[in-house]
């Protein structure tokens, strides 16, 4: 699947959630379920590629920062998060996660008194196989298909560089790494 077809399936589920009040996820399998099965396993691909991109120790940090921790699970949820914020947001963050100090909802919830999971969003990762169910009425008919598919493309899913690890808990790294996140969601240095 081309770049900018994902992006236009991620953009029209994102003004169809909007729109509908219903929750992103349901309108992207929604969407997702309109398309033909070989579409829904090219978006599952590239999903996987942009997924994957993220999966770097500055972006787990700015993870880390909202969430006020971030397990290995919940930075999946995470990187799928982002995508869900669409394009714009995705390629601000590959490029510069502290630019998360800018996102709306990052900044909402660093003012709220209960801090929640912004922009952890796990059924993202799923959207793919909720598409395969609602069209086969069979919850292993994507992973199925994902075998096949994925042993016909041969893709070699090759480790990603993540960059320096550093400290998370370290605040004045995380200052130092993250400044604008780090002001945002720690304060200012003592």
């Amino acid at each position: 699947m081309e770049i900018d077809t994902f992006w236009d399936i991620i953009e029209a589920a994102r003004a169809g959630a909007a729109e509908s009040g219903e929750p992103f996820d349901e309108v992207l399998v929604g969407q997702l379920a309109a398309r033909p099965r070989q579409e829904i396993l090219e978006y599952a691909a590239r999903f996987d590629t942009l997924h994957d991109a993220l999966y770097r120790w500055d972006v787990w940090a700015a993870a880390y920062l909202i969430g006020g921790g971030c397990s290995d699970d919940s930075f999946m949820d995470f990187r799928a998060g982002v995508i869900a914020s669409g394009r714009r947001w995705y390629e601000r963050v590959a490029a510069d996660p502290d630019s998360l100090a800018e996102h709306p909802e990052a900044v909402a919830d660093a003012n709220a008194r209960d801090r929640s999971e912004v922009l952890f969003y796990e059924d993202v990762n799923y959207a793919a196989a909720g598409a395969f169910e609602r069209i086969t009425g069979d919850a292993d008919a994507f992973y199925e298909a994902w075998r096949e598919f994925r042993g016909a493309h041969n893709e070699d899913r090759t480790s990603v560089d993540m960059g320096e690890d550093f400290d998370f808990d370290d605040d004045d790294e995380m200052r130092r790494r993250l400044p604008r996140l780090a002001a945002l969601l720690l304060g200012a240095a003592v």
